[in-house]
Order: C-alpha cells, then sequence, then structure tokens
C-alpha cells in the first residue's frame, strides 16, 4: 500500500513537469535589475513568487495534458508523460491540477492583488491557449510569449518594481525566438504527422520559421545591445559596464542556434538550458556580470 501511494505521487510531481520550472525563473529578473536582491523581505517576496508560478504552470501543464492524451500518445516523447501512457489516472489528475491551479491561485493574492492579477492573467492566457490560440499559426508562438512576459510582470509586481520597456522589449523577443525554435524542432521531429498532434503546425514550413527565428535573432541583440547603451540605463545604473555582457549574450544565442540547426534541438529549451554545458556556463558567466556590474 505504502510503495503503491509512493508511487502515485511520484507520477503526479511528474505530471507538474518539475523540469520545466525552470522557465519561472525569468520571475526573479526584475529583483536583481531592479537592484533589491541584497534586500531580505524583497527578495523572500520573489523567491515566494517563483515559488507560486512553478505551482501555477505546473496544475496548468496538468489540466493540458488530461486535454492533449490523446495526441500526446502519437508523439515519440510527450508519450512517456504520466497521463499520455497511461501510468496516472486522469480522474486523479483533474483533482489533483484543479486542487493545485486553485490553490496556488489563491495564495497569489495574498502575496499582492497586484501579483494575483497577473497570476491570474497567466491562467487564463494559458487556458486560452490550451483551448484555441495553439491551434492558430502565429498567434500561438505570441501566446507562448505572452506567458513568459507575465512571468516577468508577476515578479515585477511581486517586488514592487514596474518592469521597463526595455526589459518588456527583451524578453518578449527572447521568449519569441526560444518558441519559433520550438516549433521548428516539433515540425520536423513529427515530419508527416506535425499536423495530427497540432494544426497549427500544418502551417509552418521550416523555411518560414528559419525566416523568422533570423528575425527574432537579429531583434533581439540589437534590442539588448541598445539597451546596455541607453543613456536611461546608464543613469539608472550609474555605469555603461552592461555594455560588457553583449558578447556574451551573443554566444548564448548563437550556442542555441547551433544546437538548433546541427544538433536537432529545441524541443525542450528549459531542458537544453541546463544540460548543454557551454549555454549553461555562459547563462551563469551573464548572470554573475550583471550581479557583478550591478551590486559593487
Amino acid at each position: 500500500m505504502g510503495l503503491l501511494m509512493g508511487e502515485t505521487l511520484r507520477l503526479l510531481v511528474r505530471s507538474l513537469r518539475p523540469r520545466q520550472w525552470v522557465k519561472n525563473l525569468i520571475v526573479l529578473a526584475p529583483l536583481i535589475f531592479s537592484q533589491h536582491l541584497l534586500e531580505p523581505d524583497r527578495a523572500l517576496r520573489a523567491v515566494a513568487a517563483f515559488g507560486l508560478f512553478c505551482l501555477l504552470s505546473g496544475g496548468i501543464y496538468v489540466l493540458n495534458d488530461l486535454r492533449d492524451i490523446e495526441r500526446d500518445r502519437l508523439h515519440p516523447v510527450k508519450g512517456r508523460r504520466p497521463l499520455a501512457s497511461g501510468a496516472l489516472s486522469p480522474r486523479l489528475a483533474w483533482r489533483f491540477g484543479i486542487l493545485v491551479l486553485l490553490g496556488a491561485l489563491a495564495l497569489s493574492f495574498r502575496l499582492g492583488v497586484g501579483f494575483g492579477l497577473a497570476a491570474l492573467a497567466y491562467v487564463l492566457l494559458q487556458a486560452a491557449y490550451s483551448l484555441w490560440m495553439k491551434t492558430i499559426v502565429i498567434l500561438d508562438v505570441f501566446a507562448i510569449a505572452g506567458g513568459f512576459v507575465l512571468r516577468a510582470v508577476a515578479g515585477g509586481e511581486a517586488v514592487a518594481v514596474p518592469l521597463s520597456p526595455w526589459f518588456f522589449i527583451c524578453t518578449l523577443l527572447l521568449a519569441l525566438f526560444l518558441g519559433l525554435s520550438k516549433r521548428r524542432h516539433e515540425l520536423l521531429l513529427l515530419n508527416n504527422s506535425a499536423a495530427e498532434h497540432r494544426a497549427s503546425l500544418g502551417e509552418y514550413s521550416p523555411l518560414l520559421l528559419d525566416q523568422m527565428i533570423a528575425m527574432v535573432t537579429a531583434a533581439t541583440i540589437v534590442t539588448y545591445a541598445l539597451y546596455t547603451l541607453s543613456t536611461e540605463t546608464i543613469a539608472r545604473f550609474h555605469t555603461d559596464a552592461l555594455k560588457y555582457t553583449v558578447p556574451v549574450v551573443l554566444y548564448g544565442i548563437f550556442r542555441y542556434l547551433y544546437l538548433v540547426y546541427q544538433k536537432g534541438e529545441g524541443g525542450n529549451p528549459e531542458t537544453l538550458l541546463l544540460v548543454d554545458r557551454p549555454l549553461l556556463a555562459t547563462i551563469l558567466l551573464y548572470g554573475v556580470m550583471v550581479i557583478w556590474i550591478l551590486y559593487r
């Protein structure tokens, strides 16, 4: 009995997709870039916000997997998930997903009304994505990017810091870059059965996605470079040293493109960021540089 309950609990936790929680680290970005990282109260609120978004996104993943259970069984990777593989009861997963989602939403409003509204907007966007937006070409990728932007907005609300226009645009562009790369990977992986798995995939082509990825890549790099050199940024941080992070960002993006185009990766960016050592080292180096520049 104990072994059975332990296995069920393990499957329930797996259905929350903990590996994808790395996406929620962007919730902490406003704390760092607002130079409040060393303030215990704000730091604790940011960590709480991160934890709540892990629960929110996890609950949404469970409900999304319930909706897509039949299609996921046709997918070579998604077919191994607890629900698609038949290891987890759909009825139990439904109750668990609703409980986690509603509980996390309630706690979000306890953290602050602004944060709660951002969390609610995130849940509504994900629901819209699951129900219909992911079937509409181009709009599906913007919905994914919108989820990242709302995470960042929520992170700002948690620590009472407004999101700067520069941060908003950089987050949006980077999220579009990751989303388009993910769609390219799915299209090539599923090949002729891509449209059966997701209707919008049938409207894409490798050439179209390559063109959009190229445009977003260039826009991301130029926008970030302009951000580091803007008079607003220099006045706010009292230094122009952020410009020295541009080569690190360039390398990180180029490395990701290499993995997408030469290694056939990009389907799970959250896993790729942790598994590929050069990419992980680049992210850590960027983090260290930013903290040193902003807090020295």
